[in-house]
């Protein structure tokens, strides 16, 4: 049981990251980084039980619906970047979403886009990591979008 609802996290955690990866032509944007759109095809790795060390994976911080794109720590180009293997954390908004926007919305882009941002709103408790929903490992790749557009 503990596998099959592993399975169909992962997958309905990458149909979330790859947007329109699978409508054809090129995906839609899925994250941002740093303000930057990015965009991804979804693949079906699962890297939840191989023992792999947490430090080899990324952070994709997944909204659940309360804004159109989640927040990556890393993309290609930064020193730390793991070459797109993630781990997929779920975020909850106990006072709501609007409170954790305006209390991180330092840009004031209307969306959470950065994991400054999305450090701010964890610090103040306006988002928290949702414990009952364990987090998803993968791989996928990362592709910048042309200017940050969706």
């Amino acid at each position: 049981m503990t596998k099959l609802l592993a399975l169909a996290t992962m997958l309905g955690i990458t149909a979330v990251v790859a947007g329109s990866a699978f409508a054809g032509g090129p995906p839609g944007a899925s994250f941002y980084v740093d303000g930057t759109l990015y965009r991804t095809v979804g693949t079906p790795t699962d890297f939840t039980r191989t023992g792999a060390p947490a430090s080899s994976f990324d952070t994709i911080y997944q909204f659940q619906g309360a804004q159109p794109f989640n927040v990556a720590t890393a993309a290609p180009g930064d020193r730390d970047f793991n070459g797109g293997r993630w781990r997929v954390q779920f975020l909850t908004f106990p006072s709501g979403y609007q409170a954790a926007l305006m209390s991180a919305d330092a840009n004031d882009s209307g969306d959470i886009d950065s994991d400054a941002e999305l450090a701010t709103a964890l610090a103040d408790g306006t988002a928290v990591v949702d414990v009952d929903h364990p987090p998803v490992w993968f791989e996928c790749p990362v592709i910048p979008l042309s200017h940050g557009k969706a």
